[in-house]
């Protein structure tokens, strides 16, 4: 069975884990199939059920994205920490709009306790979450 993200499917533990600072490793494809892995800083919105990435437009994790069209792509993000670890799989779409990047690097900055640098190539990578794996134990 799977299950989605929201405030209903998850509990407390779910939320203190994505919550705590650290580095969490993102999935995308690439042009050839292989899989492109990258460390990335990620926030997650329970009430809203995405999961959103910082990123600069030219980078190869927002081109593999892309590439799949406005759809967007399937692609997962994982966080591990000892014998606790959760994945977050679902469609990531790039968003450029000025108020969502603001908001992302607002997220970010409560995350990871520092705001990240402007940049002008600035976007978001918005995951819909729908499939969450992992053990909180």
């Amino acid at each position: 069975m799977r299950r989605t993200l929201t405030p209903a499917a998850v509990g407390p533990d779910f939320v203190a884990f994505w919550s705590e600072r650290r580095i969490c490793l993102l999935a995308t494809t690439a042009a050839d199939g292989t899989p492109h892995v990258v460390a990335v800083g990620v926030t997650v919105d329970v009430e809203a059920g995405v999961a959103r990435v910082l990123a600069r437009s030219g980078s190869q994790k927002v081109r593999n994205v892309l590439r799949h069209g406005d759809g967007g792509a399937r692609v997962a993000v994982t966080g591990v920490d000892g014998p606790r670890w959760s994945t977050l799989q679902g469609t990531g779409v790039i968003r450029t709009e000025p108020d969502v990047i603001t908001d992302g690097m607002r997220r970010y900055a409560v995350r990871y306790e520092r705001m990240p640098t402007p940049h002008p190539e600035r976007v978001v990578l918005e995951i819909a979450v729908d499939r969450i794996l992992g053990s909180m134990q």
